[in-house]
């Protein structure tokens, strides 16, 4: 068994389900200490949380609504006291334009949903940063930011415009943030591809043709399958481990080789 964050205090967003909760549990296999488990959805969130302490890990869930700055603060500060301090906030909460809008284009976007998709993927990784910032200061245990991305951050898309922008702030507010909390803080970014979420399946039927739908997600892949969660969760355990301890302001595609061609599978 791998112990790359033993002793890590970790924070997850999104952590509910998901990628989120991939991470969570395989923080808690590489034997981070403590995990707070961080959703709106707290039944499913209380699920992860069990999980992570079959692992070994003790949890914390927090509850809670990421559009709302106060309550992002009280969220760090609860992790904090919880776990005797923080090492390592991974945010990886998102949502999607497809959430809301069926079918979501150009056409069909609103401000609501823009500003939704906005505070969740963006703001709230901003703030979090910024509220976690004087915890990772003073932490002894290798402190790190790991961000979830997308490689719909890099490339165009019709029907995840909002998304699609918020993921590229992401990628930018990565790499500026690396900069302004180095050298002790460590910020890196990981962008998955199409991954076998929630989030995606509902993406998939969202779509008037789900076959035509699967084709455009995972038709520029040079791997033709859809990732797993826990494929996901291995790069954000080393991004967060002391393994990447000369790694920052890095932007690391699980994508299955979408960002490497020009092509499309027929």
């Amino acid at each position: 068994m791998s112990e790359a964050l033993k002793g890590k205090r970790v924070l997850v967003t999104g952590a509910a389900q998901g990628m989120g909760r991939a991470i969570a549990i395989a923080c808690a296999v590489q034997g981070a200490e403590a995990l707070t488990i961080v959703d709106i959805q707290d039944d499913l969130a209380q699920e992860t949380a069990e999980l992570v302490r079959n692992a070994g890990a003790t949890a914390l869930v927090i509850t809670a609504d990421l559009t709302q700055p106060d309550q992002i603060h009280e969220m760090i500060e609860t992790s904090a006291s919880f776990a005797g301090g923080l090492d390592t906030l991974i945010n990886n909460a998102g949502v999607i334009d497809t959430a809301f809008l069926h079918p979501a284009g150009f056409d069909t976007l609103d401000e609501t949903t823009w500003d939704t998709v906005m505070a969740v993927n963006l703001k709230a990784v901003w703030l979090a940063t910024k509220a976690a910032a004087p915890h990772l200061r003073v932490s002894g245990r290798g402190p790190s930011i790991v961000n979830s991305a997308s490689v719909a951050g890099v490339h165009g898309t019709t029907s995840a415009i909002a998304y699609g922008a918020s993921k590229a702030g992401v990628i930018q507010l990565t790499k500026s943030c690396a900069v302004a909390l180095g050298p002790n803080i460590r910020v890196n970014a990981f962008l998955p591809g199409t991954i076998d979420t929630p989030m995606a399946q509902s993406h998939l039927v969202s779509g008037v043709d789900p076959a035509q739908t699967e084709l455009r997600m995972t038709g520029t892949q040079v791997i033709p399958r859809f990732g797993a969660a826990d494929e996901v969760a291995q790069v954000a355990c080393f991004l967060a481990s002391d393994a990447a301890s000369f790694v920052t302001g890095g932007i690391y595609p699980v994508d299955g080789g979408t960002l490497a061609w020009r092509g499309i599978r027929t």
